[in-house]
């Protein structure tokens, strides 16, 4: 996990794209893969669940997360699958 910790201070992001991402770093598995759902991520970090929209998309746009859509056994979603690249 240590290079995705590091590859955050490489890349001009804002603060609130870095907490987000440490975050997901310290949530992801083996497969650097994890699936936190938006106001779960936003309740961990006193943060508003805009703020975390907001971080995302700066990070997908940044290349340092892919976002991909789960679903339910049912066909509803679930929260999204953040991958680390």
């Amino acid at each position: 996990m240590g290079n995705y910790r590091r590859k955050v201070y490489e890349v001009e992001l804002s603060s609130r794209a870095k907490l987000v991402y440490l975050y997901l770093v310290d949530r992801a598995d083996k497969e650097n893969k994890c699936f936190p759902g938006i106001r779960t991520i936003a309740r961990h970090l006193s943060i508003s669940e805009s703020t975390v929209r907001r971080a995302l998309t700066e990070l997908e746009k940044e290349k340092l997360i892919r976002k991909e859509m789960r679903k339910r056994g049912n066909g509803s979603f679930s929260s999204n699958t953040y991958y680390l690249l």
